[in-house]
């Protein structure tokens, strides 16, 4: 055929291998499957052009292509896909003669799937919808767990610690799980749960079947459409794991969908939608890649183990902005899942946190815990949702005070639940919650409208009990906001919030973020409201109820301001918005939270910037308002105080009123800030040379220097004004002085000045010295205020402080003199005058001098002189008679000192007391110095008379002791009594406008008064020492206090009156009363005491001293007293007649009065004992009789007697069996000894001692006492047995409880190692590495108080084998002369050599043999020149016996040959038979120095010496530092281990704590039974109380079953049993268990299961009832009680499965036991069902009578984690002694002692090292020096016992 031609095709593979049947018979025989086209032949002659299914499988296409006719399009065989439809055609043109079909395949792009979450989870609202694809994947887990009977747990885990893999988000549920199938239908998208009935994708499991209507719709049915897992899971990341376990199945399957495989199926044009689901066991890695970005997935799959069933969903590929968003607000999101689940995880009535109590039947069992874990050092973030107390569900029950519950029904089946919440408005603020996620309006309207809620709608939508966040429902028409004015006010309306809860009926998104048509069908005319109340549905018109109901909660609940005085109406320009500025009423006063306000009154704020005090100017309310209203809020305009300050108004909401203040406190602080401005100016002369007021001192005079200060009233020093904002800049002060001189002509100004504030000298003003002319002269010295460049000295209206010195300027001293006009005319004999004129320093003429010359015609001439004060001469006191005082307050006198002249003087010494005379008891004098100005004021101490009455005369003499001349001057000071507050007094006033007291309280009075009545109309009155009354004052008020009342009326209080006193209701209690007024120098009180009255008798009473008799004695003497003890009366002599024990009554009568008292008789004196109950002969074990003997002593008459005082004795058959004292003998056995010491002999019962073979009492140790025990040996094998009581030997202990202990000495004589030696458990049975004698001593642990103790064995540690020679201590280095002085060529002289071991013990004392001395050179070569032993020999012999040698006089011979100056080596080799060179003995060897000069070896010698000496040292000194780094080293590394644990669990600790805690306060269900006999001795409890059932429903039914027994109390024995009995009088049921027969069968199997199997197979998991019981105390025995009850009672899930279960039991021929479900049936074993009688109802009606829940499991798994962490926590508090011990050590080698010991070290290996140079030889390493520490090198070699306990300490142990 033809290039050209060809076979056209067109064809679509179809890729879904489910529509096309394949056979794995090909072509030829092959295993291929067959590959089938559709050809439509369209060739001219094929009119019909049939379709032909051709199987090309194996086929020659080249063959097919030959047969065919002209073909116009070539198609290869490898172009061919299953399912192609191919056309044969004439021509490439050739139009087709019929129509065709061509089979394709759409399928969608995986895109489809990966990208859905995308484009269904869009950030909305605000929000981030993160959070929205988290709760797809609970949805899946609530239904999962739905059917869960336990708790129901939901993980979400957050794996972002990058050293476990990369990040991931897992979710696990403990559900049913899924199957394979299941798991299969679960991956295709859009499958839902009502379209997994067909044939593709039906399920293993049964149909999708409504659950049954819930409350609120919380039926967990919330995972639907098929489309949240997958748009979840791809919307958080790229790729999921599934994997699940299915309830019953031992298998795990797992299936991973990911975008990557997803990538790769399209690039290799495989099936996209199809994948494997690996099917494994239990905890298998091997399907797990070794990736290290899969590490988190071996601990995931490790938790399987025990888990019955489970899900897992694995995210992986988080988005990077996911894993940011979910760190960072970790808390906002799982806020955000905690709203969308609230009543899921609280119940049905939300978290209540007000509520004191929770029905169980509204506890949610949803446990859903999320935690986010980070790389360490991070710790990781827990939470569980129910522990979220911020969601806004919680927020609104929280915040609310009622609720309003309705429901809804509408045409389609649709019911909603709804509950509208009122928040009130509680005087300053509204309750309603913020939400977070709403944007906060702020303008001038929230002033006024106050709208809780705002714009926000009313109603949150409940889908199945689930959150629909985006679909909220504004409000009802009965709700409504009102369109006109009502009853209720209209803010009302905006104070409640609700919540909407539907079923499935209402239509949802698939993403499940919003409602379809809620809203509108709500408000569809059809759809009919009914209120519920207490849960009944009641039919009323909800626009009624609702307006009642909100006028209720506006009335019970709103706490509003009301407005009183209303004055005018304003417009306000302070308020921007111009709608608000008017109108605004306003108000005189308000009232709030039972406060009255007015205008006027001092108020201060709060929460404002700053915070201030002012006066109230009126109050503002906005609106048209005329006379009171009440209103929720206003505002307050406050003039701001102090004015001085301030002078501002405020307008501030009333809210920001601090309503805590007082007024005191406001006044308080209000005279704080006006103490703060300038007062006064406080002048100082630095200097020393003061100038008084109306000073006159001379000419020329300097003034000054001044240093000013500016004062407030509290003292201190300012510069400027203080402000009265923060960050105001203060204004400045500065002091202006001026001097103005008072001229005749006028005032001038001679000096001017201003002065700033320096920080050093405040203000100061420099001397003055032009003070020169005569005259008065004032000094101004004025604060100024620099405001805009003026000095102003007024602020706020007030005048600054100023300061006036008044002084005058007169002559100075007389400096030179004027010779005036002499006439030049005389005559002889005639006198005349010569003018002289004295003058001072500025020219003026001083005081005037008049000379008299006697005998002269003129006789006398007047000169100008300067005169100063002279002596003192009197003393004057400026306060004249009569000088009145009040008491107890000081009086001031101003006093000067003058001379002769009158004029004030200055005198050394001028020192002026004052003694005060005729005050009693005390004498007070003060004192003045005037030494500097004669002038002084005196300021005496406060004048107290006590108990003044009237005016007293005290005199004040005033006199100068260093002037005797001066005469004393005196007062008379009259004291008149104050006004203060001097005594208090209480008196009775029946009628408040009568004039006259009733009665008045003495202080300490006794006051008989009517027990039990009250002392009313008491009032108080306080006096002063006058005895005038002080009026009162609500200050006053305050400081009033009476000891009989807590809480006191101020405004009661204020007007005098005091609280009643409550008189004591028993005649014989006195009570004591005091009030009491303090302030701050006054106390005052008076008190009384009530004596209670015995009222008129109205009744009798009968008080019998004791409340039981004994048969047969007489009753003791009974009081009878009627009233109170008006009358009494001895009634004695009572004895009753024998009879049955039992109460008694007794009848007594008086009058009219008549009593009856009841008293218990019971037995006489035990006479008889007789054995109630127990064998004959038992045999018991040495811990305790098992089965207990009831013996009952009776007395003569045969009445059980209650006794107790037993003596039981045992006698034994063998006198060598010792019996041990017996406890916890129980009931009345043995004899009763009497008072008078006579037993009451009873039976005797023969006792068999039978020893425990489980109880150790012995320690049996062997081991060869013929050991030898070597130094650092192995010790022999000591074996230890445990010998039992029975004298077996115990094979099942713990070898871990077995120790040895080990320490050097003697055995301590006692059962115990001695104290104060240190002792330890040697490691490796290593022998100690010193010789002499050991202890050992072996300890088996009991308990952890209680050790039992093994003799002690005493070893005798020997020396090891020899290896070496040695001496005990080192000799020093010998130095040699070679001369013919034999000392000087002595190299030993006495020395002792030893064969030692290697532990440097003396060992070989059997050996004996020689020591051969030889010499040899020290840098090891064969120098021949060496020195000669004395007699010129090599080599010397020496005697070697019980392994000891004596080397004495060892010389070198005269002039022997050797090197001067050389090192050599005296080498001691032992030479003992049976040691060879296999074998060798170690030489010891000794240097030494050879000199030829005398001196050079006299001076090496002593070098040598020194050598020795330093080098032993250092030795020392390297010793203790290499120890010390040792040491350093252990506790370096011990403080890691303790870093560790503590970051570790510091982070841990206090949570698991807080969660057990927490989990152990949670609600759970409890007996109510009051349960009064349980504790009494041989009763176990109510039945209700002695077992614990852990699942609500099956507690119910078990409940119910036992009803009639479940107030039982079970005692036990019979005596107890029948105590009770006869205390209640026989109304209480008892069951005692010695009468119950019971034959343990608790190993007896279900009646369907015979011979170990299943006669057939039931349904509903039946179990015994007995099995589901929790026994926490006393096991044992309830094991009895509820094997008698229940006996075999079978519980099943329901009603048809347990008919079926009894049918299946019934044709096995075996009889049936009851039968219980879950439900709350009953059949019965005869096989009747139905009726109430067999119906239990709801556990409400059980009305407490119902078995308690036990804790939750968790809380024993924290308890058992708590007991660890208290193990880490000793563990941390060793640790941290480790620290501060490697600290102190540390700190120890950093001291001054260890710093100067190193460098002495250092110093000391200089000089050896000086010495070696000197000496010129190197050192030789010689072994170390017995008795000096091994150094550090020598620490890391093996050498037993020592180097091990440098590295411990040995601990002691003391059971």
């Amino acid at each position: 055929m033809a290039e050209s031609e060809g076979l056209t095709t067109s064809a679509v593979a179809n890729s879904n291998r489910t529509h096309i049947s394949q056979s794995k018979n090909g072509v030829n025989g092959s295993d291929k499957p067959h590959k089938r086209v559709v050809i439509f032949d369209c060739r001219p002659e094929r009119h019909d052009a049939m379709e032909r299914v051709l199987d090309i499988n194996g086929l020659d296409f080249n063959d097919f292509l030959q047969v065919s006719l002209v073909i116009q399009r070539y198609v290869s065989q490898t172009n061919l896909q299953q399912g192609n439809t191919l056309h044969l055609l004439q021509t490439e043109d050739q139009i087709l003669p019929v129509a065709t079909k061509e089979h394709i395949v759409f399928l969608p792009h995986y895109d489809t799937l990966v990208q859905s979450g995308m484009y269904e989870y869009y950030a909305s609202e605000g929000q981030n919808s993160l959070p929205y694809a988290f709760a797809e994947l609970i949805d899946n887990a609530l239904s999962a767990t739905s059917r869960n009977t336990g708790v129901r747990t939901i993980d979400i885990r957050l794996l972002f610690d990058e050293s476990l893999g990369k990040h991931a988000v897992v979710i696990m549920d403990n559900g049913c799980g899924m199957t394979s199938k299941q798991l299969n239908n679960w991956a295709v998208y859009r499958l839902s749960k009502f379209s997994r009935e067909s044939g593709t994708f039906s399920s293993d499991h049964a149909g999708y079947v409504r659950p049954d209507p819930v409350a609120r719709s919380l039926n967990s049915d919330i995972s639907y459409f098929g489309v949240g897992g997958k748009q979840a899971v791809f919307y958080i990341g790229q790729s999921t794991r599934m994997i699940t376990k299915p309830a019953g199945s031992p298998d795990v399957h797992e299936l991973i969908i990911s975008k990557e495989e997803f990538e790769r199926k399209e690039r290799n044009k495989e099936d996209i939608y199809s994948g494997f689901i690996r099917n494994r066991k239990v905890r298998d890695y091997s399907q797990i890649t070794q990736n290290v970005d899969e590490r988190f997935l071996h601990g995931l799959i490790a938790e399987e183990v025990g888990k019955d069933s489970f899900t897992a969903v694995v995210v992986t590929g988080v988005q990077p902005e996911h894993v940011t968003f979910l760190k960072q607000d970790f808390h906002l999101w799982t806020r955000e899942l905690a709203h969308l689940y609230h009543y899921y995880i609280h119940g049905l009535n939300g978290n209540d946190m007000k509520a004191s109590y929770r029905n169980s039947d509204c506890v949610s069992n949803i446990d859903i815990q999320i935690s986010l874990l980070e790389k360490f050092p991070k710790i990781p973030r827990m939470v569980n949702l129910r522990e979220i107390d911020n969601d806004m569900q919680t927020l609104y029950i929280n915040t609310s005070a009622d609720t309003f519950e309705f429901k809804a029904c509408t045409d389609v089946d649709g019911i909603v639940e709804g509950v509208l919440r009122y928040h009130p408005f509680l005087y300053d603020r509204e309750t309603y919650p913020e939400d977070p996620y709403s944007c906060k309006e702020k303008d001038d309207d929230s002033i006024v409208m106050n709208q809780a809620r705002g714009k926000r709608p009313i109603f949150e939508c409940f889908w199945n009990g689930r959150l629909i966040p985006y679909t909220t429902v504004s409000e009802f028409d009965w709700c409504a906001w009102p369109k006109k004015t009502g009853t209720v006010p209209a803010e009302c309306y905006s104070r409640f919030s609700g919540v909407l809860f539907t079923n499935d009926r209402f239509q949802v998104s698939t993403n499940k973020l919003t409602f379809m048509d809620l809203e509108l069908q709500l408000k569809n005319k059809e759809t009919l409201f009914t209120r519920i109340v207490n849960g009944q549905e009641q039919r009323v018109k909800i626009h009624k109820e609702f307006h009642q109901w909100l006028k209720t909660c506006h009335e019970k609940w709103d706490k509003q301001v009301k407005f009183r005085g209303f004055k005018r109406t304003i417009t306000r320009t302070d308020v921007t918005t111009k709608k608000m500025q008017s109108p605004w009423a306003t108000f005189s006063s308000i009232e709030w939270d039972g406060r009255a306000y007015k205008a006027g009154q001092y108020v201060k704020s709060q929460k404002t910037q700053p915070i201030f005090f002012g006066s109230v100017i009126q109050f503002l309310l906005y609106g048209d308002h005329e006379g009171d209203v009440y209103a929720t809020g206003g505002q307050v305009q406050v003039a701001m105080e102090p004015k001085a300050l301030y002078d501002d108004i405020k307008t501030i909401p009333i809210s920001k009123i601090d309503r805590v203040i007082t007024n005191a406190a406001i006044k308080k602080s209000i005279d704080d800030e006006l103490a703060k401005l300038p007062d006064k100016l406080k002048v100082t002369w630095p200097e020393g040379n003061p100038w008084t007021q109306n000073d006159v001192r001379p000419a020329g005079t300097p003034l000054g220097p001044l240093h000013v200060e500016i004062l407030n009233k509290k003292g201190e020093s300012i510069s400027r004004i203080p402000s009265a904002m923060q960050n105001t800049t203060r204004k400045a002060l500065s002091i202006e002085l001026k001097v103005v001189w008072h001229s005749p002509n006028g005032d001038v100004e001679t000096n001017s000045h201003i002065a700033a504030h320096s920080a050093k000298w405040a203000f100061w003003f420099r001397t003055m010295e032009n003070l020169n002319k005569l005259g008065k002269y004032t000094l101004h010295l004025n604060t100024i205020l620099n405001v805009n460049e003026s000095n102003a000295t007024v602020w706020a209206g007030n005048q600054l402080p100023n300061h006036t010195l008044d002084f005058s300027i007169t002559e100075g001293s007389a400096e030179r003199f004027v010779v005036g006009t002499v006439n030049t005319l005389l005559h002889v004999g005639v006198p005349f005058n010569i003018p002289l004129e004295l003058l001072d320093e500025y020219g003026h003429p001083t005081h005037d001098l008049k000379v008299v010359l006697p005998g002269l015609k003129q006789d006398s001439q007047t000169l100008k002189i300067s005169l100063l004060p002279g002596n003192p001469d009197s003393l004057k006191v400026k306060q004249e008679d009569p000088i009145t005082v009040e008491n107890g307050t000081s009086v001031s006198f101003d006093v000067e000192v003058h001379d002769v002249a009158g004029n004030v003087t200055a005198h050394p010494k001028l020192i002026i007391s004052c003694q005060l005379q005729g005050i009693p008891g005390s004498s007070s004098m003060v004192a003045v110095d005037c030494s500097n100005t004669g002038a002084g004021t005196l300021v005496l101490k406060p004048i107290t008379f006590k108990n003044i009455a009237g005016d007293q005369t005290v005199k004040a003499t005033f006199d100068i002791p260093s002037q005797k001349s001066v005469a004393p001057v005196q007062r008379d000071l009259r004291v008149v009594p104050s006004t203060r507050v001097s005594r208090l007094e209480v008196y009775s006033q029946e009628d408040e406008d009568s004039l006259v007291d009733s009665m008045v309280l003495r202080d300490k009075e006794k006051i008989d008064w009517t027990a039990g009545d009250l002392l009313e109309n008491l009032h108080y009155r306080l006096y002063d020492e006058r005895g005038r009354v002080v009026p009162l004052s609500e200050e006053m008020a305050r400081r009033i206090k009476v000891n009989w009342a807590a809480d006191v009326s101020v405004e009661e209080l204020a007007q005098g009156k005091l609280p009643n006193v409550p008189v004591p209701t028993l005649v014989k209690e006195e009570h004591f009363y005091q009030v009491s007024y303090m302030e701050e120098l006054v106390s005052v009180d008076t008190s009384f005491t009530i004596v209670p009255r015995p009222d008129e008798p109205k009744h009798m009473k009968a008080t019998l001293s004791e409340s039981t008799v004994r048969m047969g004695e007489v009753l003791s003497g009974k009081i009878c007293e009627s009233g109170e003890s008006t009358h009494s009366m001895l009634v004695t002599g009572v004895r009753f007649n024998p009879g049955l024990p039992g109460i008694r009554e007794l009848n007594f009568t008086w009058r009219d009065f008549a009593e009856h008292v009841t008293i218990k008789l019971t037995a006489g004196v035990p006479a008889q004992l007789k054995l109630v109950d127990g064998p004959q002969e038992v045999g018991i074990k040495l811990r305790g009789i098992q089965t207990p003997f009831l013996l009952q002593l009776f007395d003569e008459w045969g009445n059980p007697s209650p006794d107790q005082r037993v003596v039981v004795t045992l006698k034994t058959s063998t006198p060598a069996l010792k019996v041990s004292h017996f406890t916890n003998v129980k009931g009345t056995w043995g004899f009763y000894r009497s008072f008078n010491k006579k037993p009451i002999h009873g039976p005797a019962v023969k006792l068999t001692i039978i020893p425990d073979p489980n109880k150790p009492v012995k320690l049996v140790v062997e081991y060869n006492t013929n050991s030898v025990f070597p130094a650092g040996g192995t010790l022999t094998v000591f074996s230890v047995s445990v010998v039992s009581e029975e004298g077996s030997t115990i094979k099942n202990l713990n070898p871990a409880n077995m120790s040895m202990l080990l320490w050097k000495g003697e055995p301590s004589g006692t059962s115990r190692p001695p104290s104060g030696v240190s002792y330890g458990t040697p490691r490796d049975k290593v022998i100690p590495d010193h010789v002499g004698k050991y202890t050992i001593q072996f300890v088996l642990c009991v308990d952890k108080t209680k050790g039992l103790w093994s003799h002690q064995y005493v070893i005798n540690v020997v020396p090891n084998d020899p290896v070496k020679l040695g001496p005990d201590l080192q000799p020093p280095t010998p130095v040699v002369v070679n001369n013919n002085v034999l000392d000087s060529r002595t190299l030993v002289e006495d020395m002792s050599l030893k064969l030692m071991d290697m532990y440097n013990n003396s060992a070989g004392l059997e050996l004996s043999g020689k020591v051969v001395v030889t010499i040899k050179s020290s840098k090891g070569s064969s120098d021949k020149n060496l020195p000669l032993f004395e007699g010129k020999v090599k080599s010397l012999q020496f005697s070697l016996a019980n392994g000891e040698a004596q080397i004495t006089n060892l010389f070198i011979m005269e002039n022997s040959p050797g090197q001067d100056g050389n090192e050599y080596v005296l080498l001691f080799r032992p030479s003992v038979p049976g040691y060879g060179p296999k074998n060798p003995l170690a030489a010891f060897e000794l240097p030494f120095r050879f000199y030829n000069d005398v001196e050079n070896r006299k001076q090496m010698s002593e070098l040598t010496k020194k050598k020795d000496q330093l080098k032993q040292t250092v030795d020392i000194y390297r010793s203790l530092f290499d120890t010390n780094r040792q040491l350093i080293t252990e506790l370096s590394s011990r403080c890691c281990i303790s870093n560790v644990l503590q970051n570790w669990l510091f982070g841990f600790i206090g949570q698991k704590t807080a969660d057990a805690e927490k989990m152990k306060l949670q609600t759970r269900r409890v007996c109510a039974m009051p349960d009064p006999f349980r504790g009494n001795l041989d009763v176990l409890g109510k039945i209700g109380h002695l077992a614990l059932v852990e699942d609500d429903d099956v507690a119910t039914v078990i409940s119910w079953h036992l009803l009639g027994d479940i107030d039982c109390v079970v005692t036990m024995t019979t005596v107890a049993a029948r105590k009770i009995y006869d205390d209640t009088q026989g109304k209480q049921q008892v069951m005692p268990l010695d009468t119950v027969f019971w034959r343990k069968n608790s190993s007896r199997p279900l009646p369907h299961i015979r011979n170990g199997q299943d006669s057939f197979r039931p349904i509903g998991n039946p179990v015994f009832a007995r099995d589901l019981l929790i026994f926490p105390e006393n096991a044992e025995n309830c094991h009895i009680v509820f094997g008698n009850l229940l006996g075999d009672t079978i519980l099943t899930d329901d009603l048809d499965s347990a008919n079926h279960y009894r049918k299946g039991v019934v044709q096995s021929k075996v009889p049936c036991p009851t039968l219980l479900t879950r439900q709350g049936d009953r059949i019965r074993s005869n096989g009747k069902f139905g009726g109430l009688q067999n119906k239990a109802p709801p556990i409400e009606r059980l009305r407490g009578q119902v078995f308690g829940a036990p804790l939750p499991k968790d809380y024993h798994t924290f308890i058992g984690q708590i007991d660890l962490l208290q193990q880490y926590r000793l563990a941390m508090e060793k640790s941290r002694q480790v620290q501060e011990d490697f600290d102190g050590h540390m700190q120890y080698l950093k001291s001054p002692e260890m710093v100067q010991k190193e460098e002495e070290m250092d110093e000391q290996e200089k000089q050896l090292k000086d010495i070696e140079t000197k000496l010129g030889t190197t050192p030789v390493r010689t072994p170390s020096a017995i008795g000096v520490k091994r150094s550090l090198d020598k620490a890391g070699e093996s050498s037993g016992m020592v180097t091990k306990r440098t590295r411990r300490k040995l601990l002691k142990q003391d059971y």
